[in-house]
């Protein structure tokens, strides 16, 4: 069973920067392919960033693309989401999700395993 405990969350100020992590337990995490997604209250849970299993290739919304930067470190068995450049739009809840395969993507459906998320909160 996938286990993914996020960390890192708060409240900032706008254009501030936080870093979120997302902790992975079992061995299998150099294979698997990694995501993080946002909820906002209200809202659809929408696509922020995704990396192979090698840290190779990411893949990053629009919305966060030039701000946020995703790596990993398989040894740790943690990817990180460090966050620059804070808006209030990007105020929601940050969940992190695995799959089973190298290919990175921004489809939720295709990511089999989730953590219980962090808030991220921006003051304007």
């Amino acid at each position: 069973q996938v286990q993914l405990v996020e960390s890192g969350g708060g409240l900032v100020q706008a254009g501030a920067s936080l870093r979120l992590s997302c902790a992975a337990s079992g061995r299998w995490f150099s294979s698997y392919a990694m995501g993080w997604f946002r909820q906002a209250p209200g809202k659809e849970r929408d696509f922020v960033a995704a990396i192979t299993w090698s840290g190779g290739r990411t893949l990053y919304a629009d919305s966060v693309k030039g701000r946020f930067t995703l790596s990993r470190d398989n040894a740790k068995n943690t990817v990180y989401l460090q966050m620059n450049r804070l808006k209030p739009e990007d105020t929601a809840v940050y969940c992190c999700a695995a799959r089973a395969t190298d290919r990175a993507t921004g489809v939720r459906e295709l990511y089999n395993g989730w953590g219980q998320g962090t808030q991220v909160t921006v003051s304007s």
